[in-house]
């Protein structure tokens, strides 16, 4: 329980810039060795804990001071927690000694006042080239000071944590509609830009997969060893891979065109058959004996195993130059163009090399999705959307401790990728854009905007195929003129479905 005496000893922490600098002197002619952090601190978490413990270890005075509510660049309803009670969640810890609120987009202000011996910051930053921090950076090396960088072992963000909280101290409905308050997203303008995508062409390039689902029934253990045993009660193949992605952008109304390696099997002769049924335009290249295949064993909705036969074979010199010749010829009326590399070999690094500058001068929208070990993100450069899972963002920058909002940065740098679209499964989706759409302008380097959108689904009944859908809806709205926040609703509409 806080008690009167608790709460001056709080208030007492937190000083103006004046005071900070003049406790700063005071404890330096006395030999103390100063720490200072920075940030936000929307929500004190257990990664904030451990960060500030580990400054604490750094010296004998533990300066944190906080960017304050007008400067707080984190997107819409940031902060969460208004500057004055940020302020006490911090001063109420024992092991920080001051606090002060600093009325600046930088931290420049406090460091040229403070002076610190050491100034730390999150790992995130070691290799940044944020112009904010690298101000930051030279303020403190100017000063005699050094930068340890830490996030003191346990990683979490404010960000997500928001998003969680919000999703769950509200219903979804609410949220989704605060967000489209936000946007000014009516149902008006939503159903136009849905209208719009009826005249787009798209061109999508990529690995057909057939996906074949074996549903069984359990039969308890096997006799002859301790292994499961299933009854199969039925099966099914649907036609997947790059080919579901254009046969949602068919069912969206728009003309799809699919460019793709095949093999000379059943299985492909049934991938030609069920797209010519739904319309979907095809040059499909004989580049592989068989098309490859994801077997899936389910008993009721739960999937017990699956079977990859979906073997890399990357098209030989021919056929891609064969390729190449394809969207050369298809670039000049189309509306936006989809690479979906799943690692089975149609997407390749000199396919990409040969074409990408033709398409981003030809093509108004440029998009991409991977799936698979082998296939990499960080091919696609100058794309207008990136719309992977948060695994496969970490898988491309072999980043795994960092914040989610760092490692978009990081991805959004070395691909110079326009807007990135980051699922969280059932948790919905994290959508970056840049503060400015000028590439080669500070803003568009260095800063990015994140927002939050929960899932549309009540429940999860399967979700594979959900990124695609996802991936042709958030597409088509790009290329029908629409904004990202358009985008990444509709494609959480569509990914619902």
């Amino acid at each position: 329980m806080e008690t009167g005496a608790t709460r001056v000893t709080i208030h007492r922490k937190i000083v103006s810039l004046d005071k900070l600098a003049a406790l700063a002197a005071d404890a330096r002619a006395a030999g103390r060795r100063i720490v200072q952090c920075h940030g936000c601190f929307d929500i004190v978490h257990p990664g904030h804990i451990r960060y500030l413990q580990f400054a604490r270890r750094q010296g004998d005075v533990l300066i944190v001071t906080l960017t304050g509510d007008d400067d707080v660049g984190k997107g819409p309803d940031r902060p969460y927690i208004p500057e004055d009670l940020r302020a006490e969640n911090l001063a109420a810890l024992e092991f920080v000694d001051y606090v002060c609120i600093n009325s600046s987009p930088t931290a420049v202000p406090v460091l040229e006042a403070v002076a610190p011996d050491v100034y730390v910051k999150g790992h995130e930053y070691e290799t940044s080239d944020d112009r904010r921090f690298l101000a930051e950076k030279s303020v403190v090396e100017r000063l005699g000071g050094r930068i340890i960088f830490s996030s003191g072992d346990v990683v979490f963000s404010s960000t997500r944590l928001i998003g969680r909280l919000a999703g769950e101290g509200r219903p979804t409905q609410t949220a989704v509609q605060l967000y489209c308050d936000r946007y000014q997203l009516s149902r008006r303008a939503l159903e136009a830009t849905i209208e719009r995508f009826r005249s787009l062409k798209v061109i999508v390039v990529g690995d057909i997969v057939l996906d074949h689902y074996v549903f069984c029934d359990t039969a308890g253990v096997a006799s002859e060893s301790p292994m499961l045993s299933l009854a199969y009660l039925d099966e099914a193949k649907f036609v997947g891979g790059a080919a579901i992605v254009a046969r949602h952008l068919a069912a969206m109304g728009a003309r799809p065109f699919l460019l793709s390696g095949v093999g000379d099997d059943d299985a492909t002769a049934l991938v030609r058959r069920t797209l010519a049924e739904e319309g979907v335009e095809t040059h499909l290249i004989q580049s592989r004996g068989r098309l490859p295949a994801k077997t899936r064993y389910l008993v009721d909705e739960t999937k017990l195993v699956k079977i990859d036969r979906a073997e890399h074979q990357p098209f030989d010199s021919r056929h891609e130059s064969e390729a190449a010749a394809v969207l050369e010829r298809r670039a000049a009326g189309a509306d936006a163009v989809i690479f979906c590399d799943f690692g089975c070999g149609t997407v390749t690094g000199g396919l990409l090399g040969r074409t990408l500058p033709m398409l981003r001068h030809n093509v108004g929208t440029i998009a991409a999705d991977v799936s698979g070990a082998r296939a990499n993100l960080l091919n696609f450069k100058h794309v207008d959307l990136l719309c992977p899972t948060e695994r496969e963002v970490r898988a491309a920058l072999n980043d795994f401790d960092s914040g989610l909002s760092s490692a978009a940065w990081n991805l959004m740098h070395q691909t110079q990728a326009r807007h990135l679209i980051v699922t969280l499964e059932k948790r919905g989706l994290v959508a970056f854009l840049r503060r400015s759409q000028r590439r080669g302008s500070p803003d568009w380097a260095a800063r990015l905007t994140s927002e939050t959108l929960p899932s549309f689904a009540e429940t999860n009944v399967d979700r594979m195929g959900c990124g695609d859908a996802m991936l042709a809806a958030a597409t088509l709205t790009l290329a029908a003129g629409g904004t990202l926040a358009a985008a990444a609703y509709l494609g959480t509409a569509a990914a619902a479905l």
